[in-house]
């Protein structure tokens, strides 16, 4: 167990920001994650955070998992003093940080998530890595099921996919699937594009439009000036007549739509 004290930081905000679909609570203050083909556990109290697994294993990998190393308080400190939404909205969703996940696992979960909710998708993921993923166990002795490969998706077949759920996306995630195992995508490239880049070659996926494509370059490639936008965002927008202002935020607009999105998903009412 690894402990350490972290400013700006909430695991449960960030659980249920809509990012991750592996983030899955364990009592009131406690979170277990499956990512990188490793199972972690999170408890929170105050900016106190403990972390099931070694100090090396911990800078190595969620360190950077978690953005740490990002000064969040500086987004929010940059925020228009006059702009009372967004300030409330910052207040509101202050402890998510933009996770840096893996690529292939964020391209099958935002195609999943199209005109979908949350506790949906997090049924497909947990039925593709049930079915498509390796069981292993973990510190506990539990089982959890890890991610598919490429390979897994690739080799199934539609119908199949639409007997675990996933209607219309099915053909979509053979279709990727296939495309990046018969190399005509190659994710490798992508971690070192722009954003605009990047963007580009992820709309050529099968399935990912431009909200898709804006969600992997922010949660997975780390563009925090991605800006996706969907029903949520869309309500947000009607706040800015005269248009949000993007040039004010230039470089980090990707980290107030997350405190927006989880605003207007939580914070009212």
């Amino acid at each position: 167990m690894y402990t350490r004290e972290i400013t700006d930081f909430d695991i449960d905000q960030i659980a249920r920001s809509g990012q991750c679909f592996r983030l899955r609570p364990l009592t009131k203050d406690a979170y277990s994650l499956t990512a990188f083909g490793k199972y972690l556990e999170i408890s929170q109290k105050g900016t106190e955070v403990a972390f099931s697994c070694t100090e090396q294993e911990f800078e190595v990998l969620w360190s950077g998992y978690f953005d740490l190393d990002t000064d969040y308080a500086g987004f929010k400190k940059a925020i228009d003093p006059e702009d009372f939404y967004l300030q409330e909205a910052a207040r509101t969703g202050g402890g998510i940080r933009i996770l840096r996940q893996e690529l292939w696992e964020t391209i099958v979960t935002f195609i999943i998530s199209q005109q979908n909710n949350i506790p949906r998708i997090q049924k497909c993921v947990d039925a593709l890595c049930r079915e498509f993923g390796e069981t292993v166990l973990n510190f506990r002795g539990n089982t959890y099921d890890l991610f598919p490969e490429p390979e897994a998706l690739a080799g199934t077949s539609e119908e199949r996919l639409r007997e675990l759920g996933l209607g219309y996306r099915a053909p979509y995630l053979v279709k990727t699937a296939r495309m990046i195992c018969e190399g005509e995508a190659d994710l490798c490239e992508l971690p070192a594009l722009g954003y605009e880049a990047a963007k580009e070659r992820l709309l050529k996926l099968s399935g990912v439009g431009s909200k898709v494509a804006d969600c992997i370059c922010l949660f997975a490639l780390h563009h925090i000036e991605a800006f996706p936008v969907d029903t949520h965002i869309k309500a947000m927008l009607k706040r800015y007549p005269s248009g949000f202002p993007f040039e004010r935020y230039q470089g980090f607009a990707g980290v107030l739509q997350q405190y927006a999105f989880y605003y207007e998903l939580h914070g009212q009412g």
